[in-house]
């Protein structure tokens, strides 16, 4: 069932101006202080929410593109912060409204990876615009501790939304509810003011290239200059594509 518009912050009927935004969620609310250093350690850019139940969210200033040194995006960092926290880590990306990523380890193992649209914003007419991994829905939920949603979350995930009525983070909000996870991050493209339904600025600690304060904020933004010419790796290497030859309905 999908969410009346209302309830997505900025978000717009018509998708024409969507938003990119993304998270990793770390269940690591015994350990931020081991977080903050290892964001720091790397030089994201984002901001640092307080531990909601078992998670800490941790959202990018850019989250279309490189978050941290080393041209690390949001999977790459997720990755990397599941094995060195040991722990849990789900990472998380809409895209102009029109393509949800979304990713899952469990300590320092790959869960699954799972692509809306694994077309969007490629200049390949092959590829299907079609869902891909929605099969890893029952993985994602015990990693996280649901496993009792798994069929509600894979038939979330395998739903093929009509563009013109529907956009992604209508479907991420209802992923969120079903995981139990912190659902402001849906209206997180609010920061740096404060975030409808979630933390205040005040309460979150934001870091410029792993450096925190006033001083962070102009070295973040010169950084995120040379960053935002970074090309990260695709999502899936090998999506599905329509095979080519005659249709088999005209035998």
């Amino acid at each position: 069932m999908a969410l009346p518009w209302s309830d997505l912050p900025g978000a717009t009927a018509d998708g024409s101006t969507g938003y990119t935004y993304g998270a990793v969620a770390v269940r690591a609310a015994d350990q931020r202080d081991r977080l903050l250093s290892a964001l720091r350690a790397i030089r994201f850019s984002g901001w640092i929410a307080p531990p909601d139940d078992a998670w800490v969210l941790a959202v990018p200033a850019r989250a279309g593109g490189a978050v941290a040194a080393g041209r690390r995006g949001l999977l790459e960092l997720g990755a990397e912060l599941a094995a060195e926290l040991d722990t849990t880590v789900v990472a998380v990306r809409v895209l102009q409204d029109r393509q949800l990523v979304l990713a899952v380890w469990s300590r320092g193992d790959e869960v699954g990876r799972y692509v809306s649209d694994p077309a969007y914003g490629l200049d390949d007419e092959d590829l299907l615009p079609f869902p891909i991994g929605a099969e890893h829905a029952p993985a994602f939920a015990a990693a996280v501790g649901v496993p009792q949603v798994a069929g509600e979350l894979e038939e979330l995930l395998a739903e093929e939304l009509d563009p013109d009525s529907f956009i992604e983070s209508e479907r991420l909000a209802l992923v969120l509810r079903t995981l139990a996870l912190p659902r402001w991050l849906v209206a997180s493209v609010s920061l740096p003011r404060d975030v409808p339904g979630g933390p205040s600025a005040r309460e979150l600690t934001r870091l410029g290239a792993g450096v925190p304060g006033v001083a962070g904020r102009f070295v973040g933004r010169a950084v995120e200059v040379v960053r935002g010419r970074f090309h990260l790796p695709p999502v899936v290497t090998d999506p599905p594509r329509a095979t080519s030859g005659p249709d088999p309905w005209l035998f």
